[in-house]
């Protein structure tokens, strides 16, 4: 693809587009909708090759490939009255929006695919999922980091509904420096040390010779400190309690 378009600018927007232009290798042109207008400008500005466009019918005139990343309650409003010839491609980022929700609004018979494109894109470190497969929107992502077809909308919807665990774990990590805190560690030693523990964590994910649960196994002693958590603090209960939240929202995201 030569020519990507992008509407809405917002922060899977802004990531993508930084995706494309990390490490400074040759890219396509890239039309930006004037929706997120600050955004849009601020990229257009220290991108070449990133223009911001009039409207959203000129992001899809100009472009082969077109992104649609707005908020799934302003889709009707952004996407009223643009026209998507048959020749264009169009990925779904919309979180919530099935493609035959967006082909009805759009009303063109263009190739649709859905993508969950994470903000670590921006760095090329994160697998975007699709469905479905389509050649020139796998080769896009897999530029970005990684691309994970996927076999139906059904199994599309359940890795969407895993990213809603993302805030989560942020929140475990926020809240179990604050308890340093509170028992005498300086905030900001208590915070340097839980990211220098998670990160290395995070590096160990790199390893897939090893199972998640091995993982986990691999980091415990019988009886020891880590087990004793994962014990007391992440029970049946608990687990049953994620699940029942991860159902919920799988329901309403189908």
């Amino acid at each position: 693809m030569k020519r990507i378009g992008i509407i809405g600018v917002g922060e899977i927007g802004r990531a993508i587009v930084m995706g494309l232009r990390h490490g400074g290798d040759e890219s396509p042109e890239v039309f930006l909708s004037p929706r997120g207008a600050r955004a849009a400008s601020e990229l257009s500005e220290h991108y070449e090759g990133v223009q911001v466009c009039a409207d959203n019918q000129e992001v899809v005139d100009r472009s082969e490939l077109v992104i649609i990343a707005v908020r799934r309650q302003d889709r009707h409003d952004a996407l009223a009255g643009v026209r998507v010839d048959d020749d264009k491609i169009v990925v779904n980022v919309m979180a919530g929006v099935g493609n035959d929700d967006l082909r009805q609004t759009l009303a063109t018979d263009a190739p649709l695919a859905r993508a969950i494109p994470l903000p670590t894109i921006r760095e090329r470190r994160s697998v975007t999922v699709v469905y479905p497969s389509h050649p020139e929107v796998d080769s896009l992502f897999e530029r970005l980091g990684g691309v994970l077809p996927v076999a139906d909308e059904d199994a599309f919807n359940v890795c969407s509904a895993l990213t809603g665990t993302l805030t989560t774990h942020y929140w475990y990590l926020a809240t179990i420096t604050s308890w340093a805190a509170d028992h005498g560690i300086a905030s900001e030693d208590a915070d340097r040390y839980v990211r220098s523990l998670f990160q290395g964590v995070g590096r160990s994910l790199s390893d897939e010779t090893r199972a998640l649960h091995q993982l986990a196994a691999d980091h415990e002693t019988p009886n020891g400190n880590n087990e004793r958590i994962r014990t007391t603090w992440f029970d049946p209960a608990n687990s049953e309690a994620l699940t029942s939240a991860l159902d919920a929202l799988l329901a309403e995201l189908t």
